[in-house]
């Protein structure tokens, strides 16, 4: 039987009714990217307050790998809200907050002795990894990557990208944040390989420690082993290796942004895994906790030991509901067969999405790790002139049949995958057929046939 049941059109009249309450009353500036009203959610399944039943494909933007409201995840939060809802791990300590540190701890990258700290959100997370970086070494610059999203905080927002859509009109930002060219293979120059131009990137790198920032004024090198909302591009292998040894001669320290990338969204538990690559530190939140607002930086213990007592943590940071939901989530991804599933369901969505690019020659490119995929929709592909308004469209009439996908990279003319990591093939099956419908709907009459 399908999952997409529809009753009304997409947004119906109570979603319309409930978006225009939310227009009425909320900041203009919290954006929302689609008019549906939720009323209920269970696995990749969505009801929205007009008895319509959606594919989700966005994941609370990858918040999701366990899928909405998991059994485990539910049990656990339930059965800890009539224990302990709030302390505060700065008043007294708590055994959900211990197992988290501990579990964490366990399934980091690498040899240990690790040690963890736990946040509230990403953003919060990045900041913090930027503080233990700055206390342990001593230095103050931060290295980035064009592209990069990192967060909404002013530090943060120094060292994301993208500037009109999160920047504007919001500076001042933090100093002393370096960005350096992102090697993107579908934007390289016609006559370049792929080989040669990750050379380049390399070297771009390699010159920006003498033009721009002295390795020895650098406190981390922060970059996301897959870009999250710049486009689901990977970081070449070798690239994330050079990084490594760049940081391991000078002292820096390696900062791996797993908020989107981490807990087996790539089908490995972290991304960096696929490199072979071992981070200082690795910032987790999103699939974390199934949802739940917690994130958390994980790495080796005398780094993270650097910073004084009082000087990382907050008022809700690790709180005992967000920490058990936590755990439930990483028993579920850690347990037999998730990501081999979720390698899975990678395989058979690629395959659709590339018999898709097949036909539409307003595709340029399906790219991601594992089952973390986007689509870049382009004008043509010769001129790979980005296409923002065909993607608006393709995730309208995407909606419209009852399926919800979001945009995401640096021109806003990608769609990124996000659905849960256990999905059925028949769910696949149907949510691709669904955005194949869409993408014609939204190209009739505008395509223009080109050599692939």
């Amino acid at each position: 039987m399908p999952t997409i049941h529809l009753v009304t059109e997409v947004p119906g009249p109570a979603s319309r009714a409930m978006a225009a309450r939310r227009t009425a009353a909320g900041a203009r500036g919290a954006a929302v990217l689609t008019g549906v009203g939720v009323a209920h959610a269970h696995g990749a399944a969505v009801t929205d307050v007009d008895g319509n039943v959606l594919l989700d494909f966005a994941g609370g933007i990858g918040a999701l790998a366990v899928g909405h409201t998991p059994e485990g995840v539910v049990r656990a939060v339930r059965d800890q809200a009539e224990r302990l809802v709030h302390m505060c791990s700065i008043v007294g300590t708590y055994e959900p907050y211990v197992a988290l540190l501990e579990r964490l701890v366990a399934i980091a990258p690498g040899a240990g002795p690790h040690k963890a700290v736990l946040l509230n959100s990403g953003a919060e997370a990045v900041e913090t990894s930027v503080k233990i970086a700055r206390a342990h070494t001593g230095r103050q610059a931060v290295m980035v990557f064009e592209g990069a999203y990192h967060g909404r905080t002013n530090l943060t927002l120094a060292m994301t990208s993208k500037y009109g859509l999160f920047k504007r009109g919001f500076g001042p930002f933090a100093p002393e944040v370096y960005r350096v060219p992102f090697p993107d293979p579908y934007r390289r120059p016609v006559d370049a390989d792929a080989v040669s131009f990750e050379r380049e990137a390399i070297a771009s790198f390699e010159r920006a420690l003498v033009a721009q920032v002295d390795p020895d004024a650098v406190a981390a090198i922060v970059v996301e082993p897959v870009q999250g909302e710049g486009g689901f591009v990977p970081v070449p292998a070798a690239m994330l290796r050079r990084l490594r040894e760049v940081c391991s001669d000078h002292g820096i320290v390696l900062v791996a942004d797993e908020i989107q990338s981490g807990m087996g969204r790539t089908g490995r538990l972290w991304a960096v895994e696929h490199a072979g690559v071992v981070p200082d530190l690795v910032v987790s939140a999103k699939s974390l906790a199934a949802g739940m607002p917690v994130a958390a930086v994980v790495g080796r213990a005398d780094i993270m030991d650097a910073p004084h007592p009082g000087g990382l943590g907050g008022t809700y940071s690790g709180n005992p509901l967000a920490c058990v939901a936590a755990l439930a989530a990483i028993d579920a991804i850690t347990a037999p067969g998730f990501l081999a599933r979720a390698r899975d369901v990678g395989e058979r969505l690629r395959a659709h999405l590339e018999r898709l690019a097949e036909s539409t020659p307003t595709i340029g490119e399906v790219r991601g790790l594992g089952p973390m995929l986007a689509v870049e929709f382009v004008v043509d592909r010769h001129s790979r002139a980005p296409d923002a308004a065909l993607v608006a469209r393709v995730a309208a009439e995407a909606l419209a049949r009852g399926l919800i996908v979001i945009r995401c990279g640096l021109h806003s003319n990608c769609l990124r995958l996000l659905p849960p990591l256990d999905l059925a093939d028949h769910e696949i099956d149907e949510g691709m057929d669904v955005l194949a419908r869409a993408v014609r709907a939204a190209t009739e009459g505008s395509a223009v046939p080109t050599s692939r």
